[in-house]
């Protein structure tokens, strides 16, 4: 049993090998989440501040704060187009350790050292670079692992680790911020060293994902890896079967398509593209990262007192609320999950922004009620939206272009990323837009979008193998009817001679050899 969830009778081999290397590689999140978390307290330190202001008063400007921030996800939007090449060329595995060792620490040390802005920005640029290629290959890593009954909660255990990494970040920045030397900011930020050596150390031990070496022809390694997953020996019958509808399914794929760039926005895939774009972008759109980026800065300027600390009871209030998405998941579905989420997100920020319009600033029962607020409307997000779109995402592709399409949803997230991030201080700062609490309008009404946007685009797909996801693509047009939707077929049952076939007619085929059907008996059927 893992996370609530009992393997079904039917399933055999062992469960708990692929769920904790599921889990572990989650790990990986800490590193997004401690590095977009660290910068929110060490924009507000005293000592930072008096060593990297450029004003005379001590501050920093808007266009400093955009520059400072908004710069790692330059770097993670452009190191999410780059996991594509890097993780069909090196695997998902040695992708992971290359992007961690090399990429990601290069950044941070460049930030450790710094004492003034110019090396400090080009550290966060490059520890952004890393923390792109490592998010889109995660999700990845997981899904191509991960056995399909509980699927949605490993995948989904990215999020729970971004939450904890937010979460150490707020508490090492609470911890240091009086300290009155370069440790009060170098502190939070060298300790990003142990959780990359953590990641790689484990990930030196873990097998590269039976899909990725299917799709390097390597199907005697693919056996091997697969087995370790399951605990049972290669030549197990549920072994060979599951492995024979992969190496199937990725055959048939490359006969009706090529693996290009150009294919990613042809049919179901362009369509499903789009769909994964789209939810990574509301992600961001909701408005989670302005209180994870802004929040010390926006409660003190608000008349909070204890910024710090009501920045640590957000990020609790995050990772816990992350454990009861996980379970529901595989659960209540994709779908539901995040029809729910964004419902309860929308009127949470609602109440925050008409509360913060209409109150004063010393307005003590208003300030409690506005962050009462702000944590149920993470405990929505979290649950929710947090996990569940990188699970839709790392699951709804096929296998030639995944790592391609995945690159680029991960990168749709961190372009939203980087303009909330960038836009911000100008739509907040008294010398421009002013907005203050009103900025929770926008977020509310981006909210409302993605009630929108999840009833017409989003699939369900709890329960079925990433092979029974591209049927349910081919044969469903319509996102609301897809919970009906049950798997035919057998790509196994797809010979050569189905090769290059439109979907519905290799259906055909294979229920032909299936059932013993002749093909004329399908089509007075279907008549």
């Amino acid at each position: 049993m893992a996370l609530g969830f009992q393997k079904p009778a039917d399933v055999p081999g062992a469960a708990w090998p692929a769920i904790m290397i599921g889990l572990f590689v989650a790990f990986g999140g800490v590193l997004y989440g401690y590095d977009t978390g660290t910068i929110s307290g060490i924009l507000a330190m005293k000592y930072w501040l008096k060593l990297f202001s450029t004003t005379a008063d001590g501050t920093l400007t808007a266009g400093e704060d955009s520059l400072i921030v908004s710069i790692l996800s330059v770097g993670t939007f452009l190191g999410a187009l780059t996991a594509s090449p890097v993780a069909d060329m090196l695997g998902r595995r040695w992708g992971l350790m290359a992007s961690t060792t090399i990429v990601f620490n290069a950044g941070v040390i460049m930030q450790t050292a710094s004492t003034s802005q110019p090396l400090f920005i080009a550290g966060r640029f490059f520890a952004g670079y890393g923390v792109g290629l490592i998010s889109a290959m995660i999700p990845m890593y997981q899904s191509e692992t991960a056995p399909k009954w509980i699927r949605g909660a490993i995948v989904g255990s990215y999020q729970l680790a971004i939450t904890i990494g937010l979460l150490l970040a707020a508490i090492v920045n609470n911890s240091t911020k009086d300290l009155d030397n370069s440790g009060s900011y170098r502190i939070p930020i060298a300790v990003q060293f142990a959780w990359a050596i953590i990641l790689v150390g484990g990930l030196i031990f873990l097998p590269e994902t039976p899909r990725y070496l299917v799709k390097r022809d390597k199907h005697e390694a693919a056996a091997q890896s697969l087995a370790k997953l399951r605990r049972l020996d290669a030549n197990h019958p549920s072994i060979v079967e599951e492995l024979n509808e992969i190496v199937a399914n990725h055959h048939y794929e490359m006969s009706i398509g090529t693996a290009s760039y150009l294919e990613c926005f042809k049919g179901t895939i362009g369509k499903r593209l789009f769909t994964g774009c789209g939810l990574q972008a509301l992600q961001q759109l909701v408005g989670v990262n302005f209180i994870f980026y802004y929040g010390t800065s926006y409660f003190q300027n608000a008349g909070f007192s204890n910024a710090f600390i009501i920045t640590v009871i957000t990020n609790s209030v995050n990772v816990v609320s992350t454990l009861p998405g996980l379970v529901a998941i595989d659960k209540m579905g994709r779908r539901n999950l995040l029809l729910v989420g964004a419902i309860g997100m929308a009127v949470c920020q609602f109440i925050v922004a008409i509360t913060g319009t209409v109150s004063s600033v010393d307005n003590l029962p208003a300030q409690r009620a506005m962050i009462a607020f702000v944590c149920i409307y993470i405990f929505f997000f979290a649950s929710t939206w947090g996990p569940v779109a990188w699970v839709v995402t790392g699951e709804m592709f096929p296998l030639k272009v995944r790592a391609k399409c995945l690159s680029m949803t991960t990168a749709s997230n961190w372009l939203l990323n980087w303009a909330i991030a960038y836009a911000t201080p100008y739509m907040v700062n008294e010398e421009y837009g002013n907005l203050q609490s009103k900025v929770f309008f926008i977020w509310g009404s981006m909210c409302a979008v993605a009630i929108a946007f999840t009833w017409t685009f989003i699939y369900e797909t709890k329960n079925l193998s990433l092979e029974q996801v591209d049927e349910l693509y081919e044969t469903c047009s319509l996102a609301w009817k897809s919970k009906d939707f049950r798997p035919k077929i057998s790509f196994q049952d797809v010979d050569d001679a189905g090769a290059g076939m439109k979907f519905n007619e290799a259906a055909d085929l294979a229920r032909v050899k299936r059932d013993g059907m002749g093909v004329e008996d399908v089509r007075m059927e279907k008549v």
